[in-house]
């Protein structure tokens, strides 16, 4: 008997519901795709392309209906002779500079036994690297610099390459520039010049409310499930976790996907509402474990610190009461302690990232007003993760906790 088979129930395509597919048709961004459609058509008239920008939260479509558009827009180009448009794909979400993103941008360019190296040229090399790169290709070049909020303040490439023709450094080739990102608030802090550069054109993308999210899923489900494979109302309850949450297309689509996991290591042949309901605990549980192991140095400190009064108390505890231990732990583990202000700001991101309930009080002229911290996840999930914390010296009682876990 084979140890393996395929599924005959519940997934009939799964890949259809991971973060890598794309869709052959968009649902519930029509106001986006006219919007996005009317700023690409000056490239279908041969003209120099608008530079576009576009803002929303993770998993609201911004990437999704740019490949989507951009293909239909590459595909419609070829009819016309005068026309020749190449599009090219950059995600910046490790990158941190436009010196890093022209480097990536030359590389992406180049063939792969024709690469430049990440460090040693002056930027403005680099920059002239990259226009030599652009006018080679020659025609309407539209680069896509995805997550581009990552490269903070230094914004000089989102200036150089939108001016790059009217500054005479491209003769043969028309740049466009499409800027995504999910911060709200990169667009205010860009540069003045490079705001009215770069946002020519800019398209929100709201979150999904949970009838477009059901719609979003019950496309996907069309081709990703078997027939029958989900109970009444899993759908529904997959759209209205995510739209009370994020309004995140990507989130409906995890909880259903993973739903459609237990079900599956269950030998069920449906998903139910329960199955959702744990996906979603699983998920939650997934997403703050990875939040802890993302923090900074300081960041672990602090949560060591908070983790070891839960040990000895209930909270919740104030910072007077949590920064002592900080310090101790810090000067223990040979790492120069923050000053308690710093430490403080440490936990407001643990409590940003649902990791700390926080909790204001104010005891009027006696007590003045200040805050109160406790543990909104399990003890347990806490210490897994500390346990794989290097260059710590823990608190003999948040060791023993992590020993007895393994």
């Amino acid at each position: 008997m084979a140890t393996f088979t395929r599924d005959e129930h519940i997934f009939r395509d799964e890949d259809m519901l991971r973060d890598d597919y794309q869709p052959d048709s968009i649902t519930a961004r029509e106001s986006e795709l006219s919007s996005y459609q009317t700023a690409l058509q000056p490239v279908i008239n041969g003209a120099q392309p608008r530079n576009i920008f576009l803002y929303g939260k993770t998993g609201v479509g911004k990437t999704a209906v740019s490949r989507y558009i951009l293909e239909q827009l590459q595909y419609d180009s070829n009819q016309y002779d005068d026309v020749s448009l190449s599009v090219f794909w950059l995600n910046c979400t490790n990158l941190s500079s436009s010196y890093q993103v022209a480097v990536n941008l030359v590389n992406t360019l180049r063939p792969d036994d024709d690469q430049i190296s990440t460090t040693g040229y002056p930027q403005q090399r680099v920059f002239d690297l990259l226009y030599s790169e652009l006018d080679a290709i020659g025609g309407t070049v539209l680069i896509v610099l995805d997550e581009i909020d990552h490269i903070g303040n230094d914004d000089e490439i989102l200036y150089e390459i939108p001016r790059a023709r009217s500054n005479g450094y491209l003769t043969e080739t028309k740049p466009g520039v499409i800027g995504i990102s999910n911060d709200f608030g990169f667009r205010d802090d860009l540069s003045p010049k490079v705001k009215d550069t770069l946002c020519e054109e800019e398209i929100h993308f709201s979150p999904y409310n949970a009838p477009e999210l059901e719609a979003i899923l019950e496309r996907r489900a069309e081709g990703a499930l078997y027939e029958d494979a989900t109970e009444s109302g899993v759908l529904s309850l997959c759209a209205a976790i995510a739209a009370q949450d994020s309004g995140s297309a990507r989130q409906a689509l995890d909880l259903l996907y993973q739903a459609g996991e237990l079900a599956r290591a269950a030998k069920r042949e449906q998903i139910n509402e329960d199955d959702v309901h744990a996906a979603r605990n699983k998920l939650e549980r997934s997403q703050v474990e990875h939040g802890m192991r993302e923090l900074t140095r300081h960041g672990h400190l602090s949560l060591v610190a908070v983790l070891h009064l839960a040990l000895e108390s209930a909270g919740p505890f104030r910072v007077r009461d949590i920064y002592p231990r900080y310090r101790t732990i810090a000067e223990q583990s040979d790492i120069d302690p923050l000053v308690r202000r710093r430490m403080h700001d440490h936990l407001a991101d643990l409590a940003m990232l649902g990791i700390l309930d926080r909790h204001s009080r104010n005891e009027g002229r006696s007590g003045g007003q200040y805050y109160e911290y406790e543990f909104a996840v399990d003890l347990d999930l806490v210490a897994n993760v500390v346990s794989d914390f290097e260059g710590l010296i823990l608190p003999r009682r948040v060791v023993e906790l992590t020993q007895s876990i393994e």
